[in-house]
């Protein structure tokens, strides 16, 4: 069986590999898929087979997913990620994949995120498709608040515009393992799993676990989303990228990112690594 990556060479890829390789598929079935060049380089390396492929070329890309049994398309960054997406989904339905695995966002279709839009967009373009898929629809990593980790550890201080919102993180190392186990096993096609962690923390809490860790004084100082903006400003940030952050805070202020199905805990077969044990990393 082979297994292709698009998106390989990120930071879910490189660790969805890891996981594939532990449990037990072959590097030679696994095809790595992206632009960075040195990076499949170092893949080739360990065995794997890669291609770099330009996602405008759907042609291209067609002939690269030839005789591929499962895609794994890893979600691409903000921007003008749908199109790119259609690209990849148009070159999977004509090189005929059988199956293809997306990297959603947590209850896309009904979610009040913003940033889900795309993802909603991305998932109806592959219904459309007809091919097979299964959607997983990933929450919240645990490394997104490595910034807030850090001005714990520097000033004693996380501020946002978060307040008393829950979030449901998860390291993203238990996403990825939960990839491994769709790409890997069968009986995943036509289904949408709600993935993110055990256990939805305030920042309150995060405050008081950062503080456990470093062992010191730690406070969380909630913000208006002006103060919020203007903090932001103020750390460097352009007026476009503070009010994406202002609106992203407000969303996850309202629980878009609180919601915990268990589905991630199911697939991978053991609790989602807690909050406490993934600061103690950073340290």
């Amino acid at each position: 069986m082979t297994i292709a990556i698009i998106g390989a060479t990120g930071k879910l890829g490189v660790l969805t590999i890891d996981a594939l390789i532990a449990r037990g598929v072959p590097a030679g079935n696994v095809l790595a898929l992206g632009r960075n060049a040195e990076r499949l380089a170092e893949l080739a390396g360990r065995g794997l087979r890669t291609a770099a492929v330009d996602l405008d070329d759907v042609d291209g890309t067609a002939k690269s997913l030839d005789g591929v049994d499962k895609l794994f398309l890893v979600s691409f960054g903000p921007g003008d990620r749908v199109a790119q997406h259609g690209n990849a989904i148009d070159a999977a339905r004509q090189a005929g994949v059988p199956h293809l695995i997306y990297t959603s966002g947590l209850e896309a279709p009904t979610t009040i995120l913003e940033l889900a839009a795309d993802h909603k967009a991305t998932e109806e373009l592959v219904t459309a498709s007809g091919i097979p898929a299964t959607f997983l629809r990933n929450g919240w990593y645990t490394e997104n608040h490595q910034q807030d980790f850090a001005g714990a550890r520097e000033r004693g201080v996380v501020a946002n515009s978060i307040a008393d919102g829950r979030i449901a993180t998860a390291p993203r190392k238990d996403f990825a393992e939960a990839a491994a186990v769709v790409l890997s096993t069968p009986g995943h096609e036509g289904k949408a799993y709600e993935l993110s962690g055990d256990t939805a923390w305030s920042f309150e809490e995060f405050a008081a676990t950062a503080a456990e860790v470093l062992g010191t004084q730690v406070r969380y100082q909630a913000l208006t989303g002006e103060q919020e903006r203007e903090q932001l400003l103020a750390f460097g940030l352009d007026e476009g990228t503070a009010a994406f952050m202002v609106t992203l805070n407000a969303n996850m202020r309202d629980g878009a990112m609180a919601p915990t199905s268990g589905d991630l805990a199911r697939l991978i077969g053991h609790p989602t690594e807690p909050l406490a044990t993934t600061l103690r990393t950073w340290v």
